[in-house]
């Protein structure tokens, strides 16, 4: 494994804060300085930063299929049912990576990598996530070029959305939507602001990952081909 990336595994940051470890001298694979990116990592090298051993992390990686009636959050002050009662008790000490709201369902992911969280959410990295949007009536091509193009919520106008009709029926349309960024309730924002009401909200991607055919109220571990297209598609945002 090339250094840089066993760096991160480690949970010392970003691939690019552990090159400039690299840079700065601070890295040793036992005990020559390293001088490349390209360095290889074998499982029997000591590998210390600052004199100081370094040991790959075991991160997990989990999804869920949140259900509505639940809220993404740890513990929740008005008593109402969290995401983390869906979890076994084995994965309860993993962080919700972003959120869904009360009524919102779909997909979740858990992660105890704090960076790479923090990489999925950060506004900067404009990951996208595939939203399956129901509404009351109909909805024109007018209301959608306003969507695609950005509405403005809370002063701030949004970024532009990709937008398409999946079904038009009598009463109703079911809508695919993705967003680039992670607003509080955005699309439920987004879809006020055209005066549209929203029936039901399921979130079926987010990033490389889908739901699939996961449960309603089920989880379970990523594949490792999904945590390789994950940390894959990380590495190219960054």
């Amino acid at each position: 494994m090339r250094i840089n990336k066993f760096l991160a595994l480690c949970g010392l940051g970003s691939r690019r804060k552990c090159e400039q470890l690299i840079l700065d001298g601070r890295v040793t694979i036992n005990d020559v300085i390293v001088s490349s990116f390209s360095c290889l990592v074998g499982g029997s090298d000591v590998v210390m930063v600052d004199g100081q051993i370094v040991e790959q992390k075991t991160f997990l990686y989990v999804m869920l299929f949140k259900p509505k009636g639940f809220v993404t959050t740890k513990h929740d002050d008005k008593g109402r049912k969290t995401v983390m009662s869906l979890l076994p008790s084995e994965w309860q000490h993993l962080n919700p990576v972003g959120r869904l709201d009360y009524e919102t369902e779909g997909l979740l992911l858990f992660t105890n990598n704090g960076e790479l969280a923090n990489l999925l959410t950060h506004p900067s990295f404009h990951i996208d996530k595939k939203y399956i949007v129901k509404i009351e009536g109909h909805i024109v091509e007018s209301e959608l070029a306003v969507l695609r193009a950005g509405v403005v919520i809370d002063g701030k106008r949004t970024e532009p959305a990709k937008v398409k009709v999946v079904l038009a029926e009598k009463n109703k349309t079911t809508i695919e939507m993705i967003i680039f960024e992670g607003r509080n309730r955005q699309i439920r924002k987004m879809m006020d602001a055209i005066g549209k009401t929203i029936i039901f909200l399921k979130r079926v991607q987010f990033g490389p990952l889908n739901l699939g055919g996961l449960q309603r109220g089920k989880c379970r571990q990523l594949r490792k081909s999904e945590i390789f297209a994950l940390e894959h598609f990380i590495e190219e945002k960054i």
